[in-house]
């Protein structure tokens, strides 16, 4: 962007440079964001973790989005995730029944997140590991980043997956979770620098 200066017609001024975002804060999150499963389903998995900049640091304004399949491998396609009332146009929640898939939550003052959802299985004979799809919004990124979320437990799986066989294994570790207890997963963002999670581009 550009500025005239109106006391020189004939020079072009550059605008002082700006922080990107977290505008995205104010509005994309909503209640119960973070609540995927169905409530009360007794194969819920909880993932958590933390996002962090370059220096290790925390990021209170992050936003984190999940997409997962089923534990058949289904895509859900039910609707749901942001119902509205019809009358305020508020967030009405999830109806606590059906299993959408998506979820978005924002970090809290220490960078940390949590997911309730459903363990994604795999679909059919596919090679590819199951897992959940993960989109980055943070202060800082003029384009959001996308990475993966795969959970330990199939060691074969995980071993065969094209994506995962193509990396070191120092990178490789970046996608997969660390198993904390039972139902319960670790994954921790790192944005830049050492340790840095595996970021992938769409074309």
């Amino acid at each position: 962007m550009t500025k005239i200066d109106t006391s020189r017609p004939d020079s072009v001024l550059p605008t002082p440079s700006h922080t990107v975002g977290p505008f995205y804060g104010h509005a994309l999150p909503f209640r119960g964001g973070e609540d995927i499963a169905p409530l009360g389903h007794p194969d819920t998995v909880t993932v958590h973790g933390h996002v962090t900049d370059g220096e290790g640091s925390p990021l209170p304004d992050a936003l984190i989005e999940l997409w997962g399949p089923d534990p058949e491998g289904n895509l859900p396609t039910a609707d749901g995730s942001m119902r509205r009332d019809p009358a305020s146009g508020g967030f009405l929640g999830r109806n606590g029944v059906e299993f959408t898939g998506w979820g978005r939550i924002q970090t809290d003052a220490n960078g940390h997140w949590y997911a309730r959802t459903l363990r994604p299985g795999a679909r059919g004979r596919s090679a590819r590991a199951p897992y959940l799809s993960v989109c980055v919004f943070a202060r800082g990124l003029l384009v959001h980043l996308y990475t993966r979320i795969y959970l330990p437990g199939d060691a074969a799986a995980l071993a065969a997956d094209p994506l995962l066989s193509g990396l070191e294994d120092a990178r490789r570790d970046t996608l997969i979770a660390a198993q904390e207890g039972h139902g319960t997963y670790r994954f921790d963002i790192r944005l830049q620098g050492e340790g840095e999670t595996v970021f992938l581009e769409f074309q």
